[in-house]
């Protein structure tokens, strides 16, 4: 995957590639946004993060975030968007819990299309480093809403671009006229976001404290399309990555194709400011600090060999609200995964409408479709039950749709990978490979209103409780 498509257009973090550098093997432990950013605020993978491997969870108060021990130092520390969601972070001194910091949220703008958000990220960044104390260091998290969907439908048609300027259409999705729009769609939020970190860039610049400050740039999982995030494939788990650093980093403009994971954000952070791991109160973490990487110095090994990925419970949708578990490692280019409740829906029961996956005209489009001669297929491969074992050779298939995981030319491979995947997770006290993975399953749905989701659709026959799918998409009728 190179920088940007031809039809997304993002000079700001362009900026932050050409100035510092640009990583093309960045990836998310978790592809969904709560647990995912649970990951980056701790530096730990999220089966290390009890109730925090879920979605719509308890984050517990043991573990400390990388923003509280800035804060601890010093450091004026806020956040303008979407901080950590969706979940309860709990108290701290009879107040919620700032995980990432004060909110700064208070400056509004007209929005450009009608799902964007009203927030203006820059202009509340603003307020943010003018009410900063001369002289004290700051951390800030910019947390766009966009591009979380819902989107405007047709809105980049409206702005003159067209269905032919996508020119590439992932081979797991139709390539059809709703799927093209959808991708403008998507294209248009994400250059919206764009606009705001240009914005809060040019105003450091004329604040004279771009060239000490550290800018990463990243994604909380990959794209809100059916079979990617929330998943745990290629285009689930693959993040774009940035980080800028005048002052600290070296031979700015490089390309750097070592293994990354966001357990590895924490410790770079703390070291970056001089706060050693072991003085912080953060729970060990199996990341490691990427400032070796600033030098520009040859490596004398990989910085990472391997990343792991997985996921336990995200949007509920399935009976007693279920998750669907998966460990994977992604090593060499492969791409292995172990689905450990293969008779369950991964995404979600049809009579729910498969909530992990949003609502989308894709998504739509897909379920309107799975009977149509020829595009069965889409249907199975996001929304099909699965094997318990997946192999992909990612360098030659990053959509992940031919599963080696049978084939008796890579048993040896598929064995060799999956026992380092298990070695690195026992060495991580994962529960699941100590036979108790079910406690993930007891932990509670953090927001009364989505639990038991699939007894309230299902057997009482409640309204819809799920405001991220449409109601279109529920097939009470399902035969397997």
């Amino acid at each position: 995957m190179g920088r940007e498509a031809d039809w997304i257009n993002t000079p700001g973090f362009n900026m932050v590639a050409d100035e510092g550098l640009l990583f093309l093997k960045a990836y998310t432990p978790n592809a969904k946004s709560a647990p995912s950013r649970s990951c980056i605020l701790t530096g730990r993978n999220s089966w290390q993060l009890e109730e925090a491997a879920n979605h719509f969870c308890y984050f517990p108060s043991k573990f400390k975030t990388y923003p509280d021990v800035l804060e601890e130092h010093g450091y004026y520390v806020g956040y303008t968007g979407k901080g950590w969601l969706p979940g309860n972070p709990g108290t701290k001194n009879g107040k919620p819990r700032e995980l990432v910091g004060r909110e700064w949220n208070q400056i509004k703008t007209r929005p450009p299309t009608r799902y964007i958000s009203a927030i203006d990220y820059s202009a509340n960044f603003e307020a943010f480093y003018n009410d900063k104390p001369s002289g004290k260091p700051f951390c800030f998290w910019y947390g766009g809403h966009e591009p979380h969907r819902k989107y405007e439908y047709g809105s980049s048609l409206k702005e003159g671009r067209l269905t032919d300027d996508v020119d590439t259409v992932p081979e797991f999705l139709p390539d059809v006229t709703e799927v093209r729009t959808d991708l403008l769609d998507y294209a248009l939020e994400i250059e919206y976001f764009d606009q705001h970190l240009q914005e809060i860039l040019a105003f450091l610049e004329e604040k004279d404290d771009l060239e000490n400050t550290v800018v990463i740039v990243t994604a909380d999982n990959g794209m809100p399309f059916p079979r990617a995030k929330s998943d745990e494939y290629e285009y689930s788990n693959h993040v774009p990555m940035a980080i800028m650093w005048r002052k600290g980093i070296r031979k700015a403009g490089r390309i750097i194709n070592d293994y990354i994971s966001f357990v590895d954000l924490a410790p770079t952070f703390l070291d970056v400011t001089g706060i050693s791991w072991s003085e912080s109160g953060m729970h060990p973490t199996p990341g490691k600090s990427m400032r070796p990487l600033f030098s520009g110095r040859k490596q004398k090994s990989p910085f990472n060999e391997f990343v792991l990925i997985g996921k336990e419970r995200h949007d509920v949708g399935r009976p007693d609200d279920l998750g669907y578990p998966i460990r994977g490692i992604i090593c060499d280019g492969w791409l292995y995964l172990k689905n450990y409740r293969t008779d369950l829906w991964p995404a979600g029961n049809p009579q729910t409408g498969y909530p992990t996956v949003g609502g989308s005209p894709t998504k739509t489009w897909i379920l309107e479709n799975r009977k149509t001669p020829g595009m069965e297929h889409f249907w199975t491969w996001s929304f099909g039950k699965r094997p318990e074992e997946e192999l992909y050779f990612i360098e030659d298939d990053p959509w992940c749709l031919v599963n080696m995981a049978d084939s008796a030319e890579y048993d040896s491979l598929r064995q060799t990978i999956r026992d380092k995947m298990e070695d690195e997770l026992r060495q991580q006290d994962d529960p699941r490979m100590f036979g108790k993975g079910d406690v993930f399953q007891k932990y509670i749905v953090s927001d009364e209103r989505w639990r038991n989701g699939y007894e309230k659709i299902v057997i009482q026959k409640q309204k819809l409780v799920f405001p991220w799918i449409n109601a279109s998409d529920i097939d009470p009728g399902f035969e397997e």
